[in-house]
């Protein structure tokens, strides 16, 4: 997908969130049901006009961001160099926050699931897309393993994220068993995997700085 179509989708599908909000608006009441607990229980109200347009004017704000910030990155040109992984993470974080844009609306005119479990699939899903950007990406101030070891070195970063990118895979294949489980259960397999493959890939990193050092490349930190 290029950059113009990644721009597209995701003006697409903001448009259709404030439309789906605005044309529900009239049928909620003043507070609407915006937080859920590990038992899917609802633990938290909002005002009508955020609960309806928050996740909306959050599609706005992060793609923006997100699209600005390669245009004032110091290595611009490595991000070239792996753009379309790069939007497709932005086009998976703004589908991620429509899916519970309607899982929200859902609930509010009536509908009942266990919310707790629904959101399991499009984490595991954005865990997986990072896992299959993360090889892909090259040296750079704002997405990936960004430790003092990966920025010190191109070489330490390659081989981190090569490594960190199967690991994040395999947590989200693990993560998706907990949509199976009871509650309690289904949140320890969510997060236990998700936390480990991050710790474990910024630990990876510093035991491959000790093994090769800084190297004289053109890095961040040069």
């Amino acid at each position: 997908m290029t950059t113009k179509n990644s721009y597209l989708v995701i003006a697409g599908i903001t448009i259709v969130s404030f439309a789906v909000g605005f044309y529900f608006y009239p049928l909620f009441p003043a507070e609407v049901a915006s937080h859920w607990g590990m038992n899917g229980e609802v633990n938290g109200y909002m005002p009508k006009f955020w609960g309806l347009f928050l996740l909306p004017f959050l599609m706005i704000f992060f793609s923006v961001l997100l699209f600005l910030l390669p245009k004032i990155d110091p290595l611009k040109e490595n991000v070239a160099s792996f753009r379309k992984y790069y939007d497709g993470v932005i086009v998976g974080m703004v589908l991620f926050l429509f899916y519970i844009h309607l899982l929200t609306l859902a609930w509010n005119i009536g509908y009942r699931f266990d919310m707790g479990k629904m959101i399991v699939p499009p984490l595991v899903f954005m865990w997986y897309l990072l896992g299959i950007a993360l090889p892909k990406t090259k040296q750079n101030w704002f997405m990936g393993i960004r430790t003092p070891w990966t920025l010190a070195s191109v070489r330490v970063w390659d081989e981190t994220h090569a490594w960190s990118g199967k690991l994040f895979r395999y947590s989200a294949a693990v993560a998706l068993i907990g949509f199976f489980l009871p509650p309690h259960l289904m949140f320890l397999f969510l997060i236990i995997p998700i936390m480990f493959s991050a710790i474990a890939s910024a630990a990876y990193s510093y035991i491959l700085f000790k093994k090769y050092g800084a190297d004289n490349k053109q890095t961040i930190n040069q």
